[in-house]
């Protein structure tokens, strides 16, 4: 083989090779972006355990607000407490899990938070859905389990491996969660504190009326409107009657 044909198969090889590289680059790059959890030596069983959340940005336009977590089977919103994270944000419970969230943290940074759990559930491994939102509105769902289909890098969701219980552990009792709030009785007329105060219209419309002021008064004196008002009648009929019978003796008398 002369020399100039191998120039042009090493440069040919070259070339496939840097091609095949920058194609892994940019197929790599948005498979970067992810949620993981940690936490050093997690066991089933084990108490107050602190996980460790690293959710990396995927947006280089907007900065992450919210982190929505779905918890497993096995821990309750009542057992999980806030760690630390970025600066002002907050641990909130819902019914299936907990947010955290606050003040946009940088464009293209990730945000770092870390919860204790009461106790973890005698499981293998945890799995920790998770909706990451930014605060153009968009959203990043990690809840797909295992490996995406269909080609694209996937949105898998955080996993944690526990290693197996320790000798004599077992389940602590269930969190207590709060209590609801008792409502009040069907025949208590007392309004309840969080009945909401009423609104102007509500104001106006309950405004008594003259009608309604002259009621009152009649009732507080211990009568009532239709009193008056059938003596007056009674007088009306006695005057009518007694001026009939006047004009009849008058017409009598004259006869």
């Amino acid at each position: 083989m002369s020399t100039s044909v191998r120039v042009r198969t090493v440069r040919r090889c070259a070339g496939v090779v840097a091609a095949a590289i920058a194609a892994t680059l940019v197929l790599a790059t948005p498979a970067s972006a992810h949620v993981e959890v940690g936490s050093e030596g997690a066991r089933a069983l084990a108490e107050n355990v602190t996980l460790n959340f690293d959710a990396a940005t995927e947006s280089d336009a907007a900065g992450i607000t919210k982190l929505e977590v779905f918890l497993p089977k096995g821990i309750t919103p009542a057992d999980v407490t806030y760690g630390k994270g970025p600066a002002g944000w907050k641990l909130v419970p819902t019914d299936k899990g907990f947010t955290v969230s606050g003040p946009p943290v940088a464009v293209g940074e990730d945000v770092l938070y870390s919860v204790v759990v009461r106790q973890l559930p005698d499981a293998k491994s945890l799995v920790f859905k998770t909706l990451q939102t930014y605060d153009d509105g968009r959203v990043d769902r990690w809840i797909e389990l295992g490996e995406s289909s269909g080609g694209g890098h996937g949105h898998s969701a955080p996993v944690l491996k526990l290693q197996a219980a320790a000798p004599g552990a077992e389940p602590v009792a269930p969190t207590p969660s709060a209590s609801p709030t008792p409502s009040a009785s069907p025949t208590s007329a007392a309004p309840s504190p969080s009945d909401p105060p009423a609104t102007a219209t509500e104001t106006a419309d309950a405004k008594p009326t003259a009608s309604d002021r002259a009621t009152a008064a009649a009732e507080e004196d211990g009568s009532s409107p239709a009193l008056p008002i059938g003596i007056a009648v009674a007088v009306l009929a006695l005057a009518g009657g007694g001026l009939w019978w006047f004009l009849k003796s008058r017409r009598n008398g004259t006869a």
